[in-house]
C-alpha cells in the first residue's frame, strides 16, 4: 500500500477539522475572507454554545448514555441500555445521547418508553450520522468540545456501554473532570463488566497506582445502575 500524504489536499469536511487545519494548510484565496478566519469561527462557537444552553435550560436532572453507534436491536447491550433507561426514566430522569443509532437509539427509545424527555445531541462527521426516531429534543452540533460540554452540563451522570473512540473520549473526558475536581457527585457507570475489565484494571494498576477511587464499575445488573443514577445531584 502506498503511503498517503500527511496532508490531504481535499477541503475539510467538517466545521472541527476545518478549525484544526494548520494556517500553512489554508489556500492563499480562503484566507482573505473573513468568513473563513478564526475569529469569524469564534462567532460560529459562541452561538453554538448559547443554541445548547437555550434548548437545554429547562433540564435539571439527566442522565448521559453513551455506547456503540454499531450496536443492534436483539445485542444484549441494545436491551439493557434501553431498560435502563426506561428505569430511569420512570424515576424522573431524562436520557441525553447523542442523538445517532446503536446504544443511543436504545437509551433514547427506554427514555419514550418510560414517558421521560428523550434527548438527542447530534454532531456534524464526515460521514452520514442520522437522528434517531426516538429523539423527542434534538440539538446539532458542528463541534465536538460544545456538545462535550453540553453532556457535562446538563448531567448528573453518565453511563457508558461498549464502544468505540467516541465513547472512550467522553468517558475519559468525565473521569478528567471527576479526578480534578472540576465536577463534584458525578456517578461514571461502566456497565459491561467483561467488556471493560481489562481497560479498568489497567487503569488501577498503570495510571491511578491502585486507587482508582473516582471510577464506578457497574455490574451487569440495571438495579445496581439504578442506585448509582439516584444518588446523583442536580446539575451544576
Amino acid at each position: 500500500m502506498s503511503e498517503q500524504p500527511s496532508a490531504s489536499p481535499r477541503s475539510p469536511l467538517t466545521e472541527d477539522e476545518q478549525l484544526l487545519t494548520p494556517p500553512q494548510a489554508v489556500p492563499v484565496e480562503r484566507r482573505a475572507s473573513f468568513t473563513s478566519t478564526d475569529p469569524w469561527r469564534v462567532l460560529r462557537i459562541m452561538g453554538e454554545f448559547v443554541e445548547g444552553f437555550d434548548t437545554l435550560s429547562d433540564v435539571r436532572n439527566a442522565v448521559t448514555v453513551f455506547g456503540s453507534a454499531r450496536t443492534v436491536e436483539g445485542d444484549r447491550y441494545y436491551a439493557a441500555a434501553q431498560e435502563t433507561s426506561r428505569m430511569l426514566a420512570k424515576e424522573g430522569f431524562a436520557i441525553i445521547t447523542g442523538g445517532g443509532p446503536g446504544i443511543m437509539a436504545a437509551a433514547n427509545r427506554g427514555a419514550k418508553e418510560g414517558g421521560g424527555l428523550s434527548i438527542g445531541c447530534n454532531i456534524e462527521l464526515p460521514f452520514e450520522q442520522g437522528t434517531n426516531r426516538w429523539v423527542e429534543r434534538s440539538i446539532n452540533f458542528r463541534y465536538f468540545f460544545v456538545r462535550k460540554t453540553m453532556f457535562v452540563k446538563y448531567s448528573t451522570a453518565f453511563i457508558a456501554y461498549p464502544g468505540g473512540y467516541g465513547t472512550m473520549d467522553e468517558l475519559f473526558e468525565a473521569l478528567t473532570l471527576v479526578q480534578t475536581g472540576k465536577v463534584k457527585q458525578f456517578p461514571v457507570v461502566l456497565f459491561g463488566r467483561d467488556y471493560w475489565r481489562g481497560l479498568a484494571d489497567w487503569l488501577k494498576e498503570r495510571v491511578a497506582g491502585g486507587t482508582l477511587s473516582w471510577i464506578i464499575e457497574a455490574r451487569e445488573r440495571r438495579t445496581r445502575a439504578f442506585r448509582a443514577m439516584s444518588t446523583a445531584q442536580a446539575p451544576r
